[in-house]
């Protein structure tokens, strides 16, 4: 029996990625994003059942995570989307690797690379629209472009630009997309047909019309459940949770009007309340900013944090209960009878976004995996 476990339905997994695909126009590449150990639930796993389900192309962090993806099986094409160091370059020919470049520099070390090993080295292009993190600024990308193809031992197979503000700003999300389709345009020897040309998924719907040269989409948190934005491009699209986080009751204890509660006295009975002790903290990865304000699900019913989340332990008032029972599950996201507290809750009462939570839970929680396939 454990004491605090994380679940991960991979079977809700596939579902919802036939539906994305489903919902995607039939021209459109899934480009499946799994960094951070596809964000928590399990690097391994997941993109093994991503493999099995029909996943197009990988997209991860760094080298490190292709590697691992690599070493389950050739085949794939796997993208690493962040900066290479420069020691890190051979590794683009030892996995068979697509390097993301931003700079003349990044383009030249890996020309160098590809004449070394006297193969073509793919790379795709990143277009800066107004992120300003990585990417060549758009209005510097023509030369860029026209350096890559004047390069034998290099193949631009992609070109792509990430939305800064699709979540709080429309507007400027449209700005970006228009940037980013003036640079393609504005080179008539960059022959489109032959690149993947992609955004994220919270792009919009216009971004796939028949006038525009979208062909893929990047597809990270969606696919695991979780609509990291409302008005995005697949929002209707029916997904189902595959995380879960768990933990159990290791104490039941009644406390007089008074008592003070956690580290601090962070907290102050007004009536004699009866407390759960459960068998997780901020070590495991529910974080501080909950003390006081979040909730966890104990016999389906919502009970409130008391005081300060610690490292090992969390106090919750089960004053409403009955009779709640040493070893009885407390689930922290999740479905628990007929109430839920999903990850986007999770992370709203924690003032924090569900990707910094997923990525948070700590190698300390045992993952269980839920690995029956679809018919």
């Amino acid at each position: 029996m454990k004491r605090c476990w994380a679940e991960i339905d991979l079977a809700a997994l596939e579902r919802n990625l036939g539906c994305i695909r489903a919902a995607l126009p039939a021209h459109i590449h899934y480009v499946t994003v799994v960094k951070a150990d596809a964000y928590g639930h399990g690097l391994q796993q997941t993109a093994t059942r991503l493999m099995q389900s029909g996943a197009e192309l990988y997209a991860v962090a760094n080298v490190e995570e292709a590697r691992q993806i690599r070493e389950m099986g050739a085949g794939w094409p796997i993208l690493i989307l962040g900066a290479l160091l420069p020691e890190e370059i051979p590794s683009l020919a030892d996995y068979d690797l697509i390097a993301t470049v931003s700079s003349p520099a990044e383009v030249e070390a890996i020309h160098t690379l590809g004449q070394q090993r006297n193969r073509r080295q793919p790379i795709h292009l990143k277009i800066d629209t107004g992120m300003g993190r990585l990417g060549i600024w758009w209005e510097n990308a023509g030369p860029l472009i026209r350096l890559i193809q004047s390069m034998p031992y290099l193949n631009l197979a992609g070109v792509f630009t990430h939305f800064s503000s699709a979540d709080t700003d429309p507007q400027y999300t449209r700005e970006q997309r228009d940037r980013f389709v003036g640079v393609l345009r504005n080179l008539p020897d960059l022959d489109l047909t032959n690149l993947l040309i992609h955004a994220d998924n919270s792009a919009g719907i216009e971004t796939f019309e028949e006038d525009l040269p979208f062909n893929a989409v990047r597809v990270g948190l969606l696919q695991f459940g979780i609509l990291p934005y409302p008005d995005s491009l697949l929002a209707r699209v029916r997904i189902e949770p595959v995380f879960s986080f768990h933990a159990r009751v290791g104490l039941v204890k009644t406390v007089p009007p008074g008592a003070s509660i956690s580290y601090g006295r962070t907290f102050q009975t007004d009536k004699a309340t009866t407390l759960a002790i459960l068998t997780a903290g901020y070590g495991d990865g529910i974080p501080v900013s909950l003390s006081n304000r979040g909730s966890v699900l104990i016999q389906g019913h919502h009970c409130p944090i008391l005081g300060r989340v610690t490292m090992d332990q969390t106090i919750v008032d089960v004053s409403a209960l009955n009779e709640v029972k040493v070893g009885e599950q407390a689930t922290l996201i999740g479905n628990q009878n007929n109430s839920s507290i999903t990850t986007s809750e999770f992370a709203e009462q924690a003032g924090t976004i569900p990707y910094e939570i997923l990525t948070s839970i700590t190698k300390r929680v045992t993952r269980i995996y839920k690995t029956s396939r679809e018919l």
